[in-house]
């Protein structure tokens, strides 16, 4: 399909309630906070991920035939996609290796982490098979494996057998620009949101720059990130049963957060990808439905609120981006703290508007 002719900007209002919307793994999973104003935060790539989640969910069904799948997602091997990326363009990579594992080192080998660019399969009759793909880069493997190596020597010798029947060849510049055009055509998230594709142990496919650019969100208003003691009655091992007891842990909550990010979409990044309408319909989809297949106890309550998109007339844009976020703003009702999304109101040109979802062109 023909990518998307116009720039397009939005402003993105969403909230939480008695949850926690995005915890930082470096404070213990507490809600992100501006240090020196109290401001809640949420990432842009907390929020693409999300975005990535629904289109998995959608009919596309998670298809790469159709172009819809989605390169980063949990529990993928990269490099593989690259791969068979080269392998739909006819591109030779040499020859990888898949080698049943014996039972006696299949614990051993789950446990060890793994190189990247080798691999743990399931294949026929519940058989484990240590596979080495095609295009890997031996030498990375090889000195990944002199600087961690695994403590069985059985399992050394096993996974270092195994390389030395690999024949693989790098791509050549031109080959790695065709598989860069082959991943925007096969992963959406690729095309929308770019990718760095040029993995030391893998075919190199490149870099993207995707069109769809965000901010990190930020609350309206100061946040405070509650901290709820928790107990746990079941116990994980014999030893902590034997203790009796309740064990006792964290949970960290929002009250109530209402929070702002700004987006772009440039046509001419569009073009380099082949973001097409198609592309951008799912997007705003997403945008409005994401919260709604993302439910948990931890976040509690996450709602899409406004979604306004400013369409331009043309590639290059007809205003300063800044000048239309003004536009949109919101206003506290109350002088109590915020505890519902009633006690705001979100504003265009000083009115209030109904639609979640609208799209104002400028000219």
């Amino acid at each position: 399909m023909e990518p998307i002719k116009n720039r397009y900007d939005f402003v993105f209002y969403f909230d939480v309630k008695d949850g926690n919307p995005n915890g930082d793994p470096d404070a213990g999973n507490l809600p992100r906070i501006d240090a020196e104003t109290g401001h809640g935060l949420v990432t842009d790539v907390c929020i693409k991920r999300k975005v990535r989640n629904y289109v998995q969910l959608t009919e596309f069904n998670n298809n790469a035939e159709n172009g819809f799948d989605i390169y980063i997602k949990e529990k993928s091997v990269l490099g593989r996609a690259h791969v068979e990326a080269f392998k739909q363009l006819n591109i030779n990579l040499g020859e990888g290796v898949k080698l049943e594992i014996p039972a006696e080192l299949l614990e051993l080998i789950q446990s060890y982490e793994l190189p990247e660019g080798t691999a743990v399969e399931e294949g026929e009759d519940e058989k484990m098979f240590f596979v080495v793909y095609e295009g890997a880069d031996v030498k990375t493997i090889k000195s990944t494996l002199k600087d961690n190596p695994p403590d069985d020597k059985n399992l050394k010798k096993f996974i270092n057998d195994a390389i030395k029947g690999v024949k693989t060849r790098q791509p050549t510049q031109s080959e790695s620009e065709k598989g860069r055009v082959q991943m925007c055509k096969n992963f959406y998230d690729v095309r929308a949101f770019g990718a760095v594709m040029s993995l030391k142990s893998a075919p190199n496919c490149g870099q993207v720059r995707g069109p769809i650019q965000m901010t990190f969100a930020r609350s309206v208003d100061p946040i405070v990130a509650l901290e709820h003691s928790i107990t746990r009655v079941a116990k994980t091992t014999e030893e902590r049963a034997a203790k009796g007891g309740s064990e006792m842990g964290r949970k960290y909550t929002v009250p109530y957060g209402l929070y702002r990010t700004h987006g772009f979409i440039s046509a001419h990044l569009a073009a380099q990808t082949g973001f097409s309408e198609k592309d951008l319909q799912l997007f705003w989809e997403a945008m409005q439905n994401m919260f709604e297949h993302d439910r948990s106890a931890a976040r509690g309550e996450m709602n899409t609120r406004k979604l306004v998109v400013f369409k331009h007339a043309t590639a290059l844009g007809n205003k300063p981006a800044h000048e239309l976020f003004a536009r949109v703003t919101h206003k506290k009702l109350t002088d109590s703290p915020a505890r519902n999304y009633s006690d705001y109101e979100i504003l265009l040109d000083g009115n209030t508007f109904p639609e979640t979802f609208k799209i104002i062109n400028v000219q």
